[in-house]
């Protein structure tokens, strides 16, 4: 009887050894069924793996980037979330969305690595004969509603002397590639992580062109320059310029330098089997580093130290 009590209260300690050593994440990124929401899943997966469950992360649903910011101000230093560097350079200027709503917290974020960035794709039907932004005119669009593609979309028609000069169809973007298809409109804007699925079926069911921008109509719009390569979607014979807008994953200051350091290794050293497993983890390298505006986390600065990546003054 006695035996059998030292021997349950050992495995007692044991599982509660084991509990101590494991470090639990909540990784915040977009609404379910996304691609954004399905990379933190396979991330989630992949730190799991490569800390041989050290590291548990536990993706959550997210309404959005501004959220996911702003949910910095509750959370402790297990919370890891994703938003462009814009959003969080506005949240420590309480600019823009987060406007009279300044939170000293803000100043403690953090980031960790980039992951695929929201990348613009002005997709059109190749028989519409439109080779270049100019060509939109006098063409029905598709541009979808309340999307970064969308919003991004209109602000390019009225950059590029467009507006009133596109006919704008009044649908979901979901519908976009039947709608082209059927030809309803003679394209659309959408704006994803590459190769974006949608693109994928439309390039697939159909001869279309996906547009280039110039180098002048890229420093208009003030977002950073993307190439994606030939090859990448059906029929695509030549690279792609466009633009994006870059996409990071955060920590904040209480995040302990450990766990920021084995989160950031165990991304890198899986990033190219995430990479064979789903498409749009290709376009991670480390020239995406140079998109974090803000401070990188100590821990995970020590990893790029130690691999040989150098970070900027700023980044520091």
């Amino acid at each position: 009887m006695k035996f059998t009590a030292f021997i349950t209260a050992a495995a007692l300690a044991a599982t509660a050894g084991a509990a101590a050593a494991e470090t639990r994440v909540t990784y915040k990124s977009a609404k379910t069924g996304t691609s954004y929401y399905q990379m933190g899943v396979e991330i989630a997966e992949a730190v799991k793996e490569a800390t041989a469950g050290g590291i548990i992360v536990t993706v959550e649903e997210s309404q959005g980037s501004v959220q996911n910011v702003m949910e910095v101000r509750a959370r402790g230093g297990d919370y890891v979330f994703t938003t462009p560097p814009a959003l969080v350079g506005a949240a420590q200027k309480a600019a823009g969305p987060f406007k009279d709503k300044g939170d000293p917290k803000f100043d403690e974020i953090r980031a960790l690595f980039p992951i695929p960035s929201l990348t613009m794709h002005f997709v059109m039907r190749a028989d519409a004969g439109v080779e270049d932004i100019s060509g939109l005119a006098g063409k029905t669009i598709l541009l979808g509603k309340g999307s970064f593609g969308a919003r991004e979309g209109e602000k390019y028609l009225g950059l590029f002397g467009l507006e009133g000069k596109v006919t704008l169809a009044d649908a979901e973007l979901s519908n976009a590639v039947a709608a082209l298809k059927n030809g309803q409109i003679d394209g659309f804007v959408t704006a994803g992580s590459w190769p974006a699925p949608n693109v994928i079926e439309a390039a697939a069911s159909l001869d279309v062109k996906v547009l280039s921008l110039s180098a002048e109509e890229i420093a208009a719009t003030k977002r950073a320059k993307l190439v994606i390569p030939a090859g990448t979607y059906a029929g695509q014979d030549a690279d792609i310029v466009t633009t994006s807008l870059p996409v990071v994953a955060y920590a904040t200051a209480a995040m302990s330098d450990d766990a920021a350091y084995e989160l950031t290794r165990a991304f890198w050293e899986r990033k190219a089997d995430l990479a064979a497993a789903s498409a749009w983890w290709g376009g991670v390298d480390s020239d995406l580093m140079a998109n974090i505006a803000g401070k990188i986390h100590p821990g995970a600065a020590r990893y790029y130290k130690e691999i040989g990546w150098a970070l900027t003054d700023a980044q520091m």
